[in-house]
């Protein structure tokens, strides 16, 4: 098995499902992939379980890698055992943290029906989140005046608006527009402000 993995590997190692939360801010993860079984989303989130879950409690205080079997003890509303039920028999859940300004946290679970985690697999699932949660950090070559500009696009200003504002022409907005979506990977300066804004850059 490759240690770069991708989609199919995933899929093999968690063939009862997992979920994927990346950089998670203040509340809310920046991209987020749930393939858990679709009757335990909704009896999870029926029985309102998220500020009960060890699971969750773990990865929100932790880094690296727990299986769930370590976790059973400290589960006053029985929430291992019961995903059980829906095939997800064993566990594991992988944690990282970026002590920088962004202080953003990512996590996953992965599950499957048949057997426990091995030490290698958890290695393998840490650097998988690990390279995801890097892959999708904020850039940091941004300049101010690209963040001035995105910052004004996002309050829904126009060309001229923001020129007139910056006292600067409209061809260097556009320019600082422009090198703002290449850096971030964005189409328009509208996708553009919305990443930045999403990043916490604006």
């Amino acid at each position: 098995m490759s240690t770069l993995l991708g989609p199919e590997e995933i899929g093999q190692l968690a063939p009862s499902g997992y979920y994927v939360a990346l950089r998670v801010g203040f509340a809310f993860p920046m991209e987020e992939e749930n393939a858990l079984p679709s009757e335990w989303i909704a009896h999870y989130t029926k029985q309102r379980y998220m500020l009960f879950d060890p699971v969750v409690r773990w990865a929100y205080a932790n880094i690296g890698a727990v299986r769930w079997s370590a976790l059973a003890d400290d589960d006053p509303k029985r929430i291992i055992v019961q995903a059980q039920t829906f095939g997800m028999r064993y566990g594991v859940t992988v944690s990282v943290f970026d002590a920088k300004a962004d202080a953003q946290r990512s996590f996953a679970s992965f599950t499957r029906p048949e057997r426990e985690y091995t030490d290698l697999e958890l290695k393998l699932l840490l650097a998988y989140l690990t390279r995801r949660h890097n892959e999708t950090a904020p850039p940091t070559n941004l300049t101010k005046a690209e963040l001035e500009a995105l910052g004004m696009v996002k309050d829904g200003k126009r060309l001229k608006e923001i020129a007139f504002e910056l006292s600067v022409s409209e061809g260097a907005v556009k320019q600082r527009l422009k090198n703002a979506k290449l850096k971030l990977g964005a189409k328009t300066g509208t996708q553009a402000a919305a990443l930045a804004n999403q990043y916490g850059l604006i």
